[in-house]
C-alpha cells in the first residue's frame, strides 16, 4: 500500500506545504484513490506518478475549504484530459451541492464522465471495489468530519506445488485453470477445486485516514486491527494550551496516546499549522517538535508527512519512506 502526500498544511498553504490531499494506491499500481482535495491538488499531481484518467474514487473527510476547494478544478482538468470513466465522490452532506454549484457557476454543464456522489455520513455507507472495502467513522470537529478505514482486498493466486503433486495434478494447462479459479477433473475422475491447492490469500493491510478531529480516541475500535493511522496533528500540546480548543484540532500528544492505546504500529502525522517549518533552525517552531512530542507517548513508528513524500506500507505492516 503506497501513500503519496499532495498537501500537508492546515488551513492555508505555506511556502513549504500545500493544503490537504493524499493519494493512496496498492503498491506500484497506477490506479489510485484521493483522500481530500485542497486547492492546488492538481498542481501537485503534475509532479507525481498519478493521472486523473486512472483515479478510481475520491473521499472527502469534511467540507472545510482546505479539504475541498480543489475539487472543481481537478474535475474540469480531468475532462480536458479526456477522462470518460464515471467517477465516485464519497463525502458528507455539502460536498455534492458545492461541486455541482461550482461547476454550474463556471459554465461547466456537460462533463464527459458521470459523477456519482455517495454520502459518507449515511449510517449504511460502504464503498467497495476490487482493491478496497472502505467504511467511514465520525470524528469531532466544527463540522461533521470522518475518518476512512481502507481494508485491502486480497485473493489467493499462488498454487501450492506439494498439494498439486499429492493430488496427482500434472503440470500444464490444468494448473492454469486452477489458478483462474476453475474446477478441474483429472483423468481418473478426481475432482479438484482451487481451494484445495491454493496458498492462503496474502494478508490484508488496513489503513485509517482521518479528517480534522480533536478526539483521536473516537477511533479506538477502528484502530485495533489497523497497520497505519494517518491523522492530523495541527499543534503541539504546548501550543494547544495557548490557542485553546475552539479550532477543534488534534495535537501530536493526543494522536500518539490514541495510537498507543489501540496498539497501532505506525502513525503518520499531517495537517500541520503554518507556524511549523521544516528548517531545523526553526527552534520551537520546527516541525520536528511534533515528532518528538508523539514519541514521548508512543513507542511505534512516527513519521511526519511532507508534500510529495511517499511511504510504502509493506505486506508485513512495515512503513518505509520511499523518498529517503
Amino acid at each position: 500500500m503506497r501513500l503519496t502526500f499532495l498537501g500537508t498544511s492546515a488551513g492555508m498553504p505555506t511556502t513549504e506545504r500545500n493544503v490537504t490531499a493524499l493519494a493512496l494506491a496498492i503498491d506500484d499500481s497506477r490506479c489510485w484513490y484521493l483522500v481530500d482535495c485542497g486547492e492546488g491538488t492538481q498542481h501537485r499531481l503534475l509532479t507525481c506518478r498519478y493521472t486523473l484518467a486512472q483515479l478510481k474514487a475520491i473521499f472527502i473527510t469534511h467540507i472545510h475549504g482546505d479539504h475541498i476547494f480543489g475539487l472543481p478544478g481537478l474535475l474540469t482538468s480531468a475532462s480536458m484530459q479526456g477522462r470518460i470513466e464515471p467517477l465516485t465522490i464519497c463525502g458528507p452532506d455539502g460536498v455534492e451541492p458545492f461541486v455541482r454549484q461550482s461547476l454550474a457557476c463556471a459554465d461547466v454543464h456537460d462533463l464527459p464522465f458521470e459523477l456519482h456522489f455517495v454520502r459518507s455520513d449515511a449510517e449504511d455507507f460502504t464503498f467497495s471495489d476490487e482493491n478496497f472495502a472502505v467504511t467511514a467513522h465520525p470524528l469531532s470537529h466544527r463540522v461533521p468530519s470522518f475518518a476512512y478505514r481502507f481494508f485491502e482486498k486480497t485473493v489467493a493466486t499462488a498454487l501450492d506445488g506439494e498439494k498439486l503433486k499429492a493430488l496427482g495434478v500434472p503440470r500444464g494447462p490444468l494448473w492454469g485453470q486452477l489458478q483462474k479459479g476453475e474446477r478441474i477433473v483429472l483423468e481418473n475422475g478426481t475432482r479438484v477445486s482451487p481451494e484445495q491447492v491454493m496458498d492462503p490469500a496474502p494478508r490484508s493491510r488496513v489503513a485509517v485516514i482521518g479528517g480534522d478531529n480533536d478526539q483521536p480516541e473516537l477511533l479506538h475500535e477502528v484502530l485495533l486491527d489497523a497497520d497505519l493511522l494517518v491523522h492530523e496533528s495541527t499543534f503541539t500540546d504546548e501550543v494547544f494550551q495557548k490557542v485553546g480548543p475552539r479550532w477543534m484540532h488534534s495535537t501530536a500528544k493526543k494522536v500518539a496516546e490514541a495510537a498507543a492505546r489501540a496498539g497501532v504500529p505506525n502513525i503518520i502525522l499531517t495537517h500541520f499549522s503554518g507556524r511549523y517549518r521544516l528548517s531545523p533552525r526553526a527552534g520551537e517552531n520546527s516541525v520536528e517538535m511534533l515528532r518528538r512530542e508523539a514519541q514521548e507517548y508512543y513507542q511505534g513508528q512516527v513519521e511526519l508527512a511532507e508534500d510529495l513524500g511517499v511511504w510504502q506500507l509493506s505486506r508485513e505492516g512495515q512503513l518505509v519512506g520511499l523518498n529517503d
